[in-house]
């Protein structure tokens, strides 16, 4: 039987998705088995984890060798956790003798400066990394307004929208479901602020892209693409997700909502339908073969993609860790296919040769 491995930060981290997996393991000769990077002996390099029973339809602490196939389900933050995970994670994506599902991408920056110089990069909002505030400041006073964004940011986290006007600087960001709004009466008390925020962590800066629809609701196309049981990269489903009024996110993780792609579609002008699909197609056909060109192979990407009040079309991020809110919300007859999709992969992984699969020399390892 083929262990298929899951590895995340906690043993609390997608507990349904997971369970949902391990349910359904059994009926095609596998059996999941889930574990956290530091839990792995250095020694022995046996890992201290939870093996499902199918039997009892729960999790059994044992004692195991480190699976042959992993599923890497590990979100980082700035945590002392995530820090000692980081290193022993791309120890094990250096072994010949194991095989992940995929590799992973990079931070943003690295993909935009990838990006940049493929067929793709005019869907691709201009990005800059800032460490200076005077560039901030430079930037703001050209476009009036602009976004900040966290280089290793993830579910929205830490942007900011800023919009100068004739005398004050209007800051907003969303926390917890809420928006947060400030105003500066100068540029020095800008100053001040953005001096902090950029020694917290590392940011990049954007053009304000006006993706609000006719209610002001921010708004994004979330499409699902991973590979088949045959490795052939294909589309699982796509989502509308809708923000809060007057907000600048539509993550669900910051209060957004969700409805069904066609719904949103048939609302459109048919000649504007169609240019949407005809862009779609063109990005999501090309995106997967074009990132594995340049970084280490993939299983399932989450494309996130704007459609600006000019008709413009942007893609607004790439994340190789995709959550599932989307299409279970919207599409739940995909809900079968989305728990086995991985467990079908790893089965082709686990009996097809994987020798040419990594090449170490030409390709960093992401996370």
């Amino acid at each position: 039987m083929i262990t298929f491995g899951i590895m995340t930060l906690n043993m609390e981290s997608e507990n349904s998705y997971i369970n949902e997996m391990a349910i359904r393991a059994e009926s095609l000769g596998m059996e999941v088995f889930r574990f956290i990077p530091t839990d792995i002996n250095p020694h022995t390099h046996s890992v201290l984890g939870r093996k499902f029973d199918s039997g009892t339809n729960s999790w059994i602490d044992i004692d195991a060798p480190i699976p042959a196939i992993i599923y890497d389900r590990c979100f980082y933050g700035e945590d002392e956790h995530s820090k000692q995970c980081l290193p022993i994670v791309t120890w094990l994506k250096s072994r010949n003798d194991i095989t992940f599902l995929g590799y992973g991408l990079p931070n943003k920056l690295e993909l935009y400066h990838t990006l940049k110089d493929t067929p793709l990069s005019s869907y691709l909002p201009a990005t800059q990394s800032v460490t200076k505030v005077e560039s901030v400041l430079t930037e703001l006073t050209q476009k009036n307004k602009i976004i900040l964004k966290p280089i290793n940011g993830s579910q929205g986290y830490g942007i900011y929208y800023l919009k100068k006007n004739e005398k004050t600087i209007h800051v907003k960001t969303e926390k917890h479901k809420r928006i947060i709004s400030r105003i500066f009466p100068n540029e020095a008390k800008l100053i001040q602020w953005l001096k902090y925020l950029l020694k917290q962590r590392n940011y990049l800066l954007q053009p304000y892209l006006e993706l609000s629809n006719k209610e002001h609701r921010p708004f994004d196309i979330r499409v699902l693409l991973q590979k088949s049981e045959l490795g052939v990269w294909g589309e699982q489903g796509r989502g509308i997700r809708i923000g809060t009024t007057g907000g600048i996110l539509s993550n669900l993780a910051a209060g957004g909502s969700v409805i069904h792609f066609k719904e949103w579609l048939v609302s459109l002008p048919p000649a504007k339908g169609e240019y949407i699909r005809q862009e779609l197609k063109y990005i999501l056909t090309n995106l997967p073969s074009t990132l594995e060109n340049s970084f280490m192979p993939l299983f399932e990407i989450g494309v996130d993609i704007g459609i600006a009040k000019d008709g413009s079309i942007w893609i607004l991020d790439i994340n190789s860790k995709p959550g599932r809110k989307v299409l279970l919300s919207t599409n739940p007859e995909l809900q079968e296919s989305l728990y086995t999709k991985p467990l079908l992969y790893g089965k082709y992984l686990s009996e097809t040769d994987q020798s040419e699969r990594k090449v170490y020399n030409e390709k960093t390892l992401s996370h």
